[in-house]
């Protein structure tokens, strides 16, 4: 339990002043706000504001740099690694209500949008125009939470991540001064990017209130394809082979023998129980077709059957919808359960290595542990299946997650590639990053130098010194 700031009664009664209702202390208010969708442990704030426009995000952030007490932005809870955890109190702001979508220019294929919009309700807007936003994490995440936590997901292979897919960002700082990063061309030379610093901040050097986004035309036709292969070492050579081949594959899943087993009982599906690739394409009916011919015959080559490829939008979105929804396919493995969910990503040479390794660990291990990922990118995630009041599960799925990213880390990897630090990460921040966490916690002290913003997050304690 957060020792509760001295001065906190005074930050409330000046927030209720400003927002009335819409500055909550209620219990089951601050309970929600306090959790997201990871193993973590929950920690409510002391208070939640809802906060409706930039303006107010900045009061608000006033108010308690003031009293230098802590802020955590809010968005659709959906993070993985504890980020919105109050692990020292404070206000939690949300920013659900700050859901418009400001602008869209489809000539210059380029949209405006607060952070609460959600980015299924972004594509629904979009969809007269002809153009969509590709990023799809799985969740209904918010966008403000997406560029605040770096996320990807299943198109990020030939779409890339929310890093390449973001103009500029407005941001309220430490102090509540606002500030824009960058402008709506295309390139800039001008000054330190910004920009590229806030994506992946995770509410810790600021709270982002707008965010220009790249936007893509929808292609004229989409095709998914199913494949599964004797071992799992054949699928991943056969993904390699295709990235490698310059295939411009948009999605390219890997699920394991025991996910798959999971998505079939939970979204009633019949695929066999071996490991197996969900593959998109994207382009003319014509390029669709060859894209899915060209791959078929590559995952032949390692022992694969039952290629089997769909341009029907019903059959498609069960196949993607299934997909989004392993993580729940894993919790219904095991009554009473809940998934400690983590990722790494590696160079694409080593993926074969690191997830056999990993496979051999599990094989070990008398925990349940699906293995999905994203890897055309090389990034694949395990969601341990554990009763996490269980101190020998929870002991347990921290050693298989230690030795994972360890393994990640000496193949020239990453602690993640999409879920971010929080707080379940910071310990791999020195061995990731070395030297490099004092320039990053040099940042910090200089923008944020009573650390109000999401405190505990990302930087080590020691470097945050």
């Amino acid at each position: 339990m957060a020792t509760r700031h001295p001065e906190m009664d005074q930050v409330i009664e000046k927030l209720t002043k400003l927002l009335g209702t819409r500055c909550s202390t209620a219990q089951a208010v601050r309970d929600q706000h306090g959790k997201d969708e990871s193993w973590h442990f929950p920690e409510a704030p002391d208070v939640v504001c809802f906060a409706r426009s930039t303006e107010e995000v900045s009061s608000i952030v006033k108010i308690c740099a003031a009293h230098k007490v802590p802020v955590i932005p809010f968005g659709a809870g959906t993070s993985l690694e504890g980020h919105i955890t109050a692990i020292h109190g404070g206000v939690s702001v949300d920013l659900n209500e700050m859901n418009e979508i400001l602008r869209v220019s489809p000539e210059d294929l380029d949209c405006t949008v607060q952070p609460g919009v959600r980015r299924k309700q972004l594509n629904e807007f979009l969809r007269d125009t002809g153009l969509f936003f590709p990023i799809d994490p799985g969740a209904d995440a918010s966008i403000g939470g997406m560029a605040s936590t770096r996320a990807s997901g299943t198109n990020a292979v030939k779409y890339g991540t929310m890093r390449e897919n973001i103009l500029s960002l407005k941001v309220v700082l430490p102090d509540g001064r606002i500030i824009s990063t960058g402008r709506r061309a295309k390139k800039s030379a001008a000054g330190y990017d910004l920009t590229k610093l806030y994506i992946g901040s995770e509410g810790t050097l600021g709270i982002i209130t707008e965010i220009t986004l790249k936007l893509y035309g929808i292609p004229e036709a989409i095709s998914a394809a199913t494949v599964s292969f004797p071992d799992i070492e054949g699928a991943i050579k056969a993904v390699i082979l295709t990235i490698q081949s310059g295939i411009p594959v948009a999605r390219i899943e890997l699920l394991d023998e025991v996910q798959v087993d999971a998505v079939n009982k939970y979204s009633g599906l019949d695929l066999t129980v071996q490991p197996t690739l969900f593959l998109e394409f994207h382009g003319s009916n014509a390029y669709v077709k060859e894209q899915a011919e060209q791959v078929s015959d590559i995952c032949s080559e390692f022992g694969a059957e039952g290629f089997k490829w769909t341009t029907q939008v019903e059959e498609r979105s069960k196949l993607w919808q299934a997909r989004h929804d392993a993580a729940y396919a894993a919790i219904a493995l095991r009554n009473g359960a809940q998934i400690w969910a983590t990722d790494v990503c590696v160079p694409i040479s080593r993926l074969a290595d690191c997830i056999l390794e990993t496979k051999k660990d599990l094989k070990n291990s008398f925990l349940i542990a699906p293995l999905v990922g994203h890897v055309g990118d090389g990034n694949f995630h395990l969601s341990f299946v554990i009763k996490k009041e269980n101190p020998e599960e929870l002991a347990e799925a921290e050693r298989l997650n230690g030795r994972l990213i360890e393994r990640a880390l000496a193949m020239d990897g990453t602690c993640t590639g999409e879920h971010g630090i929080g707080l379940g990460k910071i310990k791999y921040m020195d061995r990731e990053h070395g030297e490099a966490v004092s320039v990053m916690a040099a940042i910090k002290q200089a923008l944020d130098p009573d650390n109000i913003m999401n405190p505990g997050k990302i930087i080590p304690a020691r470097a945050a010194e």
